[in-house]
This record gives structure tokens, sequence and C-alpha cells, in this order.
């Protein structure tokens, strides 16, 4: 049984609708449940630092979730095809995103004299806060890794792979790939058959 957050839609799994998808899409789709190969990129002292940023960016705990999250940021990084865009200040995602990874454990060692995944919670949220606004302490690495372009780069790709799993479409409600079925009921508030239908929210005493 997959675990689920609070969603409106709690009897949905949209996986039940997999035989309407063509043979490949059910292919890529059931690849992001696992298990996957063994990490191309992400040295074994990055992902666990790397999971839990992750973690704190989209405020979910499921490891089954975050097993598909680093596949996906492993197969993005290692793989030799260009970016969507970036600064010309910028380096590429994958200087960005190991050297960033490091930065982390030096900011954490000059703010409390431990690493990054060594200190609690509430302090690996305010580093990462300081990221974002670019107001992190000052650091060497600082020079070559933009602070904000690290922060935003790291949202991305945690973002992009975690509204790609199923679990999350089926919390969402989100009925998959609509290729060869396609969409009919185009009109506001009007769904197909098969989409999802939001339960309804209960009154008091009932």
């Amino acid at each position: 049984m997959v675990e689920m957050m609070n969603t409106y839609y709690p009897d949905y799994d949209v996986l039940d609708l997999k035989e309407e998808w063509d043979p490949v899409t059910v292919d890529v789709v059931l690849k992001r449940l696992g298990p996957f190969p063994a990490l191309k990129f992400l040295q074994d002292h990055e992902e666990p630092k790397l999971r839990v940023i992750a973690k704190h960016l989209v405020y979910d705990h499921r490891d089954d979730i975050f097993d598909w999250i680093i596949h996906f940021i492993d197969q993005r990084l290692s793989n030799e095809l260009g970016e969507y865009q970036r600064k010309p200040d910028t380096p590429p995602e994958k200087i960005l995103v190991r050297e960033g990874l490091q930065a982390l454990d030096t900011l954490s060692q000059k703010l409390y004299n431990q690493d990054f995944l060594e200190v609690g919670t509430e302090e690996q949220f305010e580093m990462l806060s300081d990221l974002q606004l670019g107001k992190a302490a000052s650091i060497p690495e600082w020079s070559t890794v933009p602070q904000q372009d690290l922060f935003d780069k790291l949202l991305l790709l945690t973002v992009s792979a975690y509204y790609s799993h199923p679990t999350i479409w089926s919390e969402m409600g989100y009925g998959g790939p609509a290729h060869p079925r396609g969409y009919y009921r185009l009109e506001l508030g009007i769904r197909d058959p098969w989409e999802a239908e939001r339960k309804k929210e209960e009154k008091n005493g009932e």
C-alpha cells in the first residue's frame, strides 16, 4: 500500500489507468518506482546530502519518492545533453551542484564547526534560506558558485522529479499522460469520467 499524504483524492491511484497508456509510456512511468541502477555521477558522500536538501525543499519524507528524485538528478547530471539555459557567469550544472554541495559543508563548518549533515534541521533550513536570498555567510566558494543559482538549480531538479512521480500524481488527482486516450470534456469544472473525483469536505458533526 502506497503511503498517501493529505489529499482530496485518497482513493485514487493513477496507475489503475495504465492500461489506457501506450506501452512506451507505461514503461517510462513504472520505471519511476524503482529499483534504480547504481549512481553514475553522484558520489557516496553527495547522495545523502542531496537527499536531505530535497526533503527540505518539498517538505516530504517518503524515501521511495526520494529514491526516484536522486536517480532523476543523477541521470540528469551524468547526461551529456546540454542544459535548458544558463547565465553566462554560472558554471555548468555538473560543476554547480558538485561544488555547491561541497560549499554547504564549508559554510556549515564556518557557522557550526560541523558538516551540513551533522547539524540540526533548523540550522540546515537557515543555511538554505540564506542561500535562496544570496545572503549566506562569506566563504571563498561563493566566488565561483553563485548562491542563488545553486539554490534555484537544486530546487528545479528536485521539483521536476517530485511532480513526475506517480504517487504525487495520484495525490494531486492528475490522470497521467493523456496519450492515446486524450481529453474530451474541456469545459471549466467538467471532468472526464476517468479523472479523479475530489473528495467532498465533511460538514461539522457529520
